[in-house]
């Protein structure tokens, strides 16, 4: 069920700050509206009055981009210098088009390889990100074979001077930066592994893979870069590679700096691995957009959980920086502050959604703030220099797991406010009521189940538990359904589901398929979804 929600008081009133948005008047630059993440615009020529006499202009056909057709474009458009850009089919083909029009203005296209042939991400492109340079507009893009290409806005040609040349047939001389070596060039089980690094396959499948399906972002002269794995309820082996955030030079594509997801020894955050999961798991991924702070030179970055997302026997502890917001300082790369949202997180609650930055004024008090929403319908406010939670946010005791060999954390983070967009849990007012007669059936039918919030955790196949299953009930947002904020008045905008779902884990053998492409890694879980 989707439903939708107003929080008018939850921050009034809001100081709006158009400049520091990063989005001039009319304009769409970012895949969230603006480098806030606002998803609004103050447009109002086409209103509540007019809207229902709009009539079709002209349609552009994004399914024909590939291989096969793809009828799930989940791009959205920027709106740039009066031209749209998005990205349409498996290749992620870059498009330019005259929005007067719909004429496409120019394309480009990445040269096939084997590692986009490997990608569990094809056709999960979400957009383009923009910077200028000189006075030049540069659109970036990562494709699904995890390459960072810069692009002319105005005719498409890669950019001279930037990256380095890509020992590949069909890549241009120019305009391209491999991200994979970068990516693994301190990580230890690469350099174990000690065999040449081919371009064209990318990762060995025995270590893991990367690949991209949100925008990098482009700040203050850096390309931030976030990336994507399989999704962790189809993986069944515990190796991959870890999801550290790149950031490269906007002008020449220059190296500058990665961000360890998975912290290393001395690193915060490296108590949170009770064994020495650290070195060989990965994922930890910041598949969602990302949002910045210009003025402060602060990126937010929403993050997923490590590999596998049912069970985390093998990796015991609160396993930051998974399912967290981290900010880094865009020039270097530093920790600025961090909040992880979900502990040691075993349901696949990592955070899709952009986090939303605004000003608030609470009692009395201006605070430059950041808003994380989450599936589970909790809304995660903070001080977005410091990282302190504007209210106060409780760890919360939880039902522990029951599963052989499973680890899973003792509380759980839950603000005080708001209040969730649903309840966590299952209310005895809200179970069906369209008969006496069916009420009582389903009261019947849930005496026999465990129903409970957003933490329950998973039951093995074959369990003893006094209960047939456990159900957890929350209402939240995911990808598909970000929220949205109105700066002028304060209020966010957010259409939510409500879900109520069981499920229980089964031995990781039984699920393995070797002869998978997307499978990766040598070890095979002891249980999976």
């Amino acid at each position: 069920m989707l439903l939708f929600t107003l929080l008018p008081i939850f921050f009034s009133p809001l100081l709006a700050q158009d400049q520091s948005r990063q989005n001039p008047y009319g304009e769409w630059r970012y895949q969230s509206a603006d480098a806030w993440g606002t998803r609004y615009s103050p447009v109002d020529q086409i209103n509540a009055e007019n809207f229902g006499d709009l009539e079709e202009a002209w349609v552009w056909r994004a399914d024909n981009f590939g291989p096969e057709a793809d009828y799930q474009m989940k791009s959205t458009p920027t709106y740039i210098d009066g031209i749209l850009y998005t990205v349409a089919g498996e290749r992620r083909t870059v498009v330019a088009i005259d929005p007067e029009t719909g004429e496409t203005l120019w394309t480009y296209r990445e040269p096939n390889t084997t590692r986009w042939e490997r990608s569990m991400r094809k056709n999960y492109g979400k957009g383009v990100a923009y910077g200028e340079i000189d006075g030049r507009g540069v659109i970036y893009y990562v494709s699904p074979a995890f390459f960072l290409h810069a692009l002319d806005a105005k005719t498409g040609i890669p950019v001279d001077n930037f990256g380095s040349p890509v020992p590949l047939e069909g890549f241009p001389r120019t305009g391209v930066v491999d991200l994979i070596p970068d990516l693994v060039a301190d990580w230890a089980p690469w350099h174990e592994f000690d065999q040449p690094y081919d371009p064209d396959f990318g990762i060995p499948r025995e270590l893991g893979y990367i690949t991209n399906s949100s925008p990098a972002i482009v700040v203050n002269g850096t390309v931030v870069v976030g990336n994507s794995a399989e999704q962790g309820y189809n993986q069944t082996r515990i190796e991959n590679v870890p999801g550290d955030i790149l950031g490269f030079d906007a002008e020449t594509g220059d190296f500058k700096w990665k961000f360890h997801v998975i912290p290393r020894p001395g690193e915060v955050g490296h108590e949170t691995w009770l064994n020495d999961a650290w070195i060989w798991t990965g994922d930890v991924s910041s598949w969602a957009p990302m949002s910045a702070d210009y003025d402060r030179g602060i990126v937010y970055i929403p993050t997923n959980p490590p590999t596998i997302d049912y069970f985390g026997g093998f990796r015991p502890g609160n396993n930051l920086f998974g399912t967290t917001v981290i900010a880094l300082n865009a020039e270097t790369g530093e920790r600025v502050w961090h909040f992880q949202t979900v502990h040691s997180d075993e349901w696949n609650y990592d955070l899709p959604n952009v986090p939303l930055v605004v000003n608030l004024e609470v009692d009395g008090e201006e605070i430059p703030a950041v808003i994380q929403t989450t599936k589970q319908g909790l809304v995660f406010t903070f001080n977005r220099e410091t990282g302190q939670p504007v209210w106060p946010i409780e760890e919360v005791e939880v039902l522990q797991t029951e599963v052989p060999g499973n680890w899973t954390a003792a509380t759980q983070p839950i603000p005080t406010r708001p209040e969730p967009f649903e309840p966590l849990g299952l209310p005895m007012e809200d179970v069906v009521d369209f008969t006496p007669e069916l009420r009582e059936q389903a009261l019947e039918i849930i005496s026999d189940y465990r129903v409970g919030g957003p933490y329950l955790p998973r039951l093995p196949q074959g369990h003893n538990s006094e209960v047939i299953d456990n159900i957890r009930c929350y209402g939240g947002l995911n990808i598909t359904n970000p929220a949205t904020l109105d700066p002028s008045t304060g209020i966010l905008y957010a259409s939510h589901s409500r879900r109520c779902g069981g499920g229980t884990v089964i031995p990781g053998a039984d699920q393995d398929q070797p002869d998978r492409m997307m499978t990766t890694g040598t070890t095979i879980a002891e249980w999976v979804a």
